[in-house]
């Protein structure tokens, strides 16, 4: 990338974004399934953490030497993207004008990609996606099932731009939301917008992002900081993380939107150390735009300053809470605070606060481009806009979808999603987290609202999506998530701290067979209990996985408790595990693999499991090769 120059005025920056469009030319042509030999083209690669983790950077460098080793260097642009959310499939790359999609593509494969599709004009069959309602091969990820559903609002950039490269985001209207407000808007004018476009916090809770913004403008202070909450905590959660690796600079510019909506100056992002991708794109977007001349002093000669810092978190899940986010910034424990005050009156440093999470800012600059009225016709009345989702679990196709609000659980699960892997049988959805709860078939055709979802027992959440099937345990699942969230308690509160590691308790005692029909009555009393008194919304919520799963799926519950069994068989310690008799050949394999000796019978003998001594470990079923052994 060139040297970069400061931009000076608003209308410099209109001018600069004009002259960069040519930059995404190739990507925004579509010319069908037609390949002409010799023309320009643009290779994207994914550039986010899953596919760098199955050496999608190797297969860039690889693809670039192929390429120079047959002078086309110049005729060919090969550049890292963001997240193209189909993560099941990566490492992904995507051939452009051609709009040719591959996939699971290997660093050995870059040899064939040029020369058969670069050179002489031949799509490379065998890196096709296979639908599977088709069963055919498909060129466009357009006509694949996974994409034809979603709309990409905050994810509009991720699989478009080098996250790298600012004058990709500025070929695609990069910043000029940032002009627009500066130029054209006053501070009111700017909550007004977002307030009447009813975009709602994407974080969880779901207020109203124009009216925490208008809270705090309203609070009158010397020093005010608008905050970015990027301590996504969820487990099976990375929206945020995609977002950030793939469109830093929206980031960026969202901010600097809100400090001016609400009289800031400084905006502080949060961010666990986990996410060093996500950190280093930041860090580059931070310079990259102070060096244009969007951070800092006089803002294109408007008289608006601005200032960017990131903030490094250890990865505990409580500082997702505000409060206690603002106090690990502080340097101190993240503990959170009774409210009011919030921090829109009192946050950082005792300054009035604004937080917003990554994927509501990741919206703010297509709202003030497009206006409230686009936005707030998209989804339902109550519920505006689009979700992101990270898409997990027992479903075929797992990844990162954005889909519009209103959108059922059975559009997103059995047409985006595939269905459930190996044909097994839907069981429950679970949406929020450890502070959501499971969603069971009964309501496949409910849709995907804040208020559903809270009719349901659920939450939004950010926006974890894992789906389970006929071989999960609800029960286990419960313990899981009961288990997460006394590890991340902070321990401030007793119905917290103590609560739910007696909650924890008695499911384990349950699962491990030794449960009563009164631990059910504790269940739910302690719930409950843990729900009206909490300190904080992460341990209000917290006891949500076990009231939905008692409500929803009360006969698991009654199986483990009454016949000791685990109908899906997961929980090891129900577990038997029994040789049939007209499958087993007598190998030995089984038992020599048995690592306390439980198994007895000679070769070409029938074997024969003792349960008794048997430890539930699985090595005998592993490793047996004619399925002659099985577990119930």
């Amino acid at each position: 990338m060139n040297k970069l120059s400061k931009i000076n005025s608003v209308s410099e920056l209109q001018e600069q974004n004009k002259k960069l469009e040519s930059l995404l030319d190739l990507r925004l042509i579509r010319v069908g399934a037609q390949i002409n030999v010799g023309k320009k083209r643009d290779i994207m690669i994914c550039g986010g953490t899953g596919c760098m983790a199955s050496e999608s950077d190797i297969l860039l460098k690889k693809l670039e030497t192929l390429l120079a080793e047959k002078g086309l260097q110049n005729e060919v642009k090969v550049s890292i993207t963001g997240c193209f959310g189909f993560c099941e499939k990566g490492p992904i790359v995507k051939v452009l004008p051609d709009d040719v999609f591959y996939v699971e593509v290997r660093p050995e494969d870059a040899k064939d990609i040029v020369e058969e599709h670069i050179v002489k004009g031949a799509v490379v069959d065998r890196l096709l996606f296979e639908e599977p309602s088709l069963k055919k091969k498909v060129q466009k990820h357009s006509d694949m099932s996974f994409y034809k559903k979603q709309m990409r609002i905050a994810l509009r950039n991720c699989g478009l731009i080098n996250p790298e490269n600012i004058q990709e985001y500025f070929a695609n209207r990069g910043y000029l939301a940032l002009g627009k407000v500066l130029s054209e808007m006053r501070p009111e004018d700017v909550i007004v917008t977002i307030k009447d476009s009813k975009l709602r916090g994407r974080g969880g809770g779901g207020f109203p992002t124009g009216l925490k913004w208008e809270i705090a403008s309203k609070n009158h202070s010397d020093e005010k900081f608008i905050i970015c909450n990027a301590d996504e905590g969820d487990p099976g959660a990375f929206m945020d993380r995609s977002i950030m690796e793939g469109d830093p600079h929206s980031m960026i510019e969202a901010l600097a939107v809100g400090a001016y909506a609400i009289g800031a100056k400084t905006a502080l992002i949060y961010i666990r150390a986990e996410y060093p991708l996500a950190i280093n794109r930041l860090e580059i977007a931070i310079s990259q735009a102070r060096e244009c001349g969007l951070i800092g002093k006089d803002i294109m000669g408007t008289g608006f300053d601005f200032d960017v810092e990131i903030k490094l978190g250890a990865g505990a899940f409580i500082c997702g809470e505000e409060t206690a986010l603002i106090h690990s910034m502080e340097g101190e424990r993240g503990e959170p605070t009774t409210k009011p005050p919030y921090p829109a009156e009192s946050g950082y440093w005792g300054q009035p606060s604004n937080v917003n999470n990554v994927e509501t800012l990741a919206n703010i600059p297509e709202i003030i481009l497009n206006g409230a009225e686009w936005y707030s016709s998209i989804g339902t009345k109550d519920s505006a806009g689009t979700k992101v989702f990270a898409l997990a679990g027992q479903i075929n196709n797992v990844g990162l979808v954005e889909v519009p609000m209103g959108i059922t659980f059975r559009e997103i699960i059995f047409e985006i999603g595939g269905g459930i892997r190996g044909g097994k049988k839907f069981k429950a959805v679970q949406t929020g987290g450890p502070s959501g709860g499971a969603i069971p078939a009964q309501y496949l055709d409910e849709p995907v609202t804040y208020e559903s979802l809270q009719a349901i027992g659920s939450m939004m959440g950010s926006g974890g999506m894992i789906v389970l099937s006929e071989d999960d345990c609800m029960v286990n699942l419960a313990k899981f998530y009961l288990e997460f969230t006394v590890d991340e308690s902070c321990g401030k509160c007793t119905p917290c701290r103590i609560g739910t590691k007696r909650l924890h308790e008695t499911l384990e005692r349950i699962t491990d067979g030794k449960g009563t029909n009164e631990d059910l009555y504790h269940l739910q009393e302690m719930s409950e209990i843990i729900c009206d008194t909490a300190l904080c919304g992460l341990g209000q919520t917290a006891p949500n996985p076990v009231l939905s799963s008692m409500k929803f799926f009360m006969d698991e519950y009654r199986a483990h408790i009454d016949e000791k069994r685990c109908p899906a068989g997961r929980c090891q310690n129900l577990l038997n595990y029994f040789v049939v008799d007209e499958k087993c050949i007598g190998c030995t394999a089984c038992a020599r693999v048995c690592p306390v000796s439980c198994i007895s019978g000679g070769k070409k003998e029938v074997h024969l499991i003792d349960n008794e001594a048997c430890i539930k470990c699985g090595a005998c079923m592993d490793k047996c090769k004619f399925d002659a052994i099985i577990k119930k």
